[in-house]
């Protein structure tokens, strides 16, 4: 008996994206157990109309207001009967064949939580993409970053890394996650609103002693920044918020202290090169983001605690680079996965 296959788009004010996207999604994905979900997050746009007028095949969850990402997901997921979910971006374009691999590799080890595919840039189709590439990964101080990109640098695919592989995280952008082991973990931190909630629930099942996987046996096309731009004030603010709540909740009690208090330095220094710019913005981005984090602490601790009760013997933390990758990138001048002791 096939698998039930959930594809779950979370769409905001989406409706030419929805438009240009969505039908690639219908044509490839095809199947009896499979179906297409859009839950819309309260669009003000055409998007319920659109998706009423033009796509009536494709079920739709009318969530009524914006939960943001995390929670959006959430709300949906709860109200979905799968066995698997994809969780898709409004603004990815999908290719023949791009469901097969991630589920096969599931159904072959139930230890495998979540499967991400290659993510290349629709823009520019030669050269992987910001959000996921060639796999997530992360360094000792919680800066994240992929196969086939660090930082702002983007590798072209020239199939260096063409294996499937165990990852630290997989992007958000296209997920695949067994839905009983989602739920398992609590699904994605609500709180978070949007940024990092996938690496944190990545962290989560690792800890429980699942795998998450890289595939390169399907691509999908991501054009990136379709609800936030990359350099916007609120992304920014929500990048160093989250991450600070990543690590305080994930890290081991020995590392702690000593990575966060590392952490706040390079913060600091990355406010210095927001004021040299001028961007003030920025910098009230990241003052902001330290507010939230000292003033979340009680509710962190309790989040902590749970964590710390579920970890598993078996418990897998494969993608953790034991070095700073600032370092790394701007004094080695590494700028490429392969560069990397992993």
């Amino acid at each position: 008996m096939s698998p039930k296959i959930a594809i779950v788009i979370l769409n905001w004010n989406g409706a030419q994206l929805i438009r240009r996207f969505l039908p690639s999604v219908i044509s490839f994905s095809k199947g009896d157990s499979t179906k297409i979900i859009v839950a819309d997050n309260g669009s003000t746009d055409h998007s319920l109309e659109i998706l009423k007028n033009e796509f009536p095949d494709v079920q739709l969850l009318n969530l009524k207001q914006n939960y943001g990402f995390a929670r959006g997901y959430n709300e949906a997921l709860k109200q979905i009967d799968a066995d698997y979910f994809v969780i898709l971006n409004s603004d990815v374009e999908v290719t023949s064949g791009w469901l097969q691999s991630p589920i096969n590799l599931m159904e072959s080890d139930p230890d495998i939580a979540a499967v991400q595919p290659k993510i290349l840039s629709y823009h520019q189709k030669t050269h992987f993409e910001y959000a996921g590439a060639g796999g997530g990964f992360i360094d000792r101080y919680g800066y994240p970053f992929c196969r086939g990109r660090i930082f702002n640098e983007m590798e072209a695919d020239n199939g260096q890394y063409d294996q499937t592989t165990e990852i630290f995280w997989a992007t958000g952008a296209c997920m695949f996650v067994r839905a009983s082991q989602f739920h398992e973990a609590g699904g994605f931190d609500a709180d978070f609103w949007a940024h990092m909630e996938e690496i944190d629930l990545c962290w989560r099942l690792k800890t429980r002693g699942y795998q998450i996987v890289f595939t390169p046996e399907s691509t999908v096309y991501h054009v990136g920044g379709g609800t936030l731009a990359y350099d916007n004030p609120k992304k920014l603010f929500l990048n160093f918020r989250n991450n600070l709540w990543l690590l305080f909740k994930n890290l081991p009690g020995n590392q702690l202290l000593s990575v966060l208090f590392i952490r706040m330095i390079l913060d600091a220094v990355a406010a210095f090169k927001l004021l040299a710019e001028f961007n003030l913005n920025g910098i009230r981005s990241v003052l902001k983001a330290h507010f939230y984090f000292w003033i979340s602490l009680p509710v962190l601790i309790k989040k902590r605690k749970f964590i710390r009760r579920t970890i598993s013997p078996k418990q897998s933390l494969t993608g953790i680079l034991q070095k700073s990758l600032v370092f790394q990138f701007y004094v080695r001048k590494r700028k490429r996965f392969s560069e990397m002791d992993m």
